[in-house]
């Protein structure tokens, strides 16, 4: 990538790329300025419409080379941090994917399309935040349907992804999932960024830490967090500096 050049998708050629099955890597196609400093995002993966599963710790990887990873964002928008995570990513040239939640997702709608409007993919986390393990089926295929009604009404369209809430995935809905083309994204990555009393200094670290271990892949964080917000500045510069590349996820239309 050029210096000082940082890519951003524009999903209607990216989309086009995509009529064929199974995932396609593309450069994106257009190129604006950035800060030559800035991380950036290295390339655009073009996923189909598909009741895959993603993700190490529970399924496979994502077709990424070594030293790429995928930032994703659960459990919001939250009017209190989701604004500055935006900010921390659009001043590193940087996109996201974000698990919104459908309760907050209704509640501020406009702070939902404003993600959505910047660039990054959004896609589904449970339209409440429960442990799908405690529910019955019949509970389970209710919330999905709210989760995606709240999705339409609030962003247009079908929401390519879901990922489960606690990563407690279950049987029944993993089903219904693979019959909706819905992909499930698990992670490769997390740093505990929820787990209170945790300055930026020490999710950097743990950032690197297991992403060297890792190699790269599908890292979670939590908009809703304060701390992650707060943090989020410095993740991205050790990012920068570790030498990872981003990979932004978006779906082929159906």
């Amino acid at each position: 990538m050029t210096a000082g050049r940082f890519a951003r998708a524009v999903p209607a050629l990216l989309l086009a790329l995509a009529g064929c099955a199974g995932p396609v890597a593309s450069s994106p196609p257009v190129t604006t300025d950035c800060e030559a400093t800035a991380l950036g995002t290295h390339r655009t993966l073009v996923l189909p419409r598909e009741g895959a599963a993603y993700g190490r710790v529970q399924h496979g990887p994502l077709p990424l080379v070594p030293r790429e990873v995928v930032l994703t964002f659960d459990d919001g928008p939250r009017p209190e941090t989701t604004p500055q995570v935006l900010h921390a990513l659009q001043a590193e040239c940087v996109q996201a994917t974000f698990f919104m939640n459908g309760e907050p997702q209704r509640r501020h709608a406009a702070l939902a399309r404003q993600v959505q409007a910047q660039g990054h993919t959004v896609a589904m986390h449970g339209f409440r935040h429960v442990n799908f393990a405690d529910l019955a089926p019949s509970d389970q295929r209710a919330d999905l349907q709210a989760m995606r009604e709240a999705h339409r009404d609030v962003l247009g369209g079908e929401a390519p992804a879901w990922r489960f809430p606690f990563l407690s995935e279950s049987a029944a809905l993993r089903e219904r999932l693979r019959e909706e083309r819905i992909t499930v994204m698990s992670v490769d990555v997390g740093i505990e960024d929820w787990v209170p009393g945790q300055t930026p200094a020490m999710l950097a670290d743990r950032l690197i830490t297991r992403l060297r271990e890792r190699g790269g892949g599908i890292v979670l964080l939590h908009d809703a967090q304060d701390q992650t917000a707060a943090a989020l500045p410095l993740l991205l510069r050790r990012l920068k500096d570790d030498g990872w590349r981003v990979v932004h996820l978006q779906w082929a239309e159906r």
